[in-house]
């Protein structure tokens, strides 16, 4: 009995680890990936600031100022537009990394069901033959005694 009970808590703790892992891997994944995105994008909006400051720095007059404001609004928005485009790409990757990882929990919940009932299934069957073998052995140990 104990060596049943032991192979059933390996089975379940080798399963759980393996799931485990598993999410592990895609939240690892999605972080890396996610990184990546934020990076590229913070470089690129770094990028484009520092070029318009080098502008800045080159203007002399107020006139050569007032050309720089619209050129500094373009830059602001634009800094602006890539972040929330970015930030909008962070969050669909991540909506669809929390769907597979729920797919897996799905998956993990779904194969721990199965194997719960063939389980219930096999300790009901096992249950129902040594009912009837009790039975049995009832029935015909009254057939043996004489009726008085």
């Amino acid at each position: 009995m104990y060596q049943q009970f032991n192979e059933q808590f390996a089975a379940a703790t080798r399963q759980f680890a393996e799931t485990a892992a598993q999410v592990n891997r895609l939240a690892l994944d999605n972080a890396g990936a996610v990184f990546g995105l934020q990076l590229a994008a913070i470089e690129d909006r770094a990028n484009a600031t520092f070029a318009f400051l080098g502008e800045a720095t080159q203007v002399r007059d107020a006139e050569g100022l007032k050309d720089l404001l619209p050129k500094a609004a373009q830059v602001a928005r634009e800094n602006i537009e890539r972040g929330v485009a970015a930030g909008q790409e962070v969050l669909g990757r991540t909506v669809k990394t929390n769907e597979r990882i729920a797919e897996v929990a799905r998956a993990q919940f779904e194969s721990a069901a199965r194997t719960t009932q063939a389980n219930v299934e096999q300790a009901t069957r096992a249950a129902a033959e040594k009912a009837e073998a009790y039975v049995d052995s009832a029935t015909k140990g009254s057939k043996a005694r004489p009726v008085k």
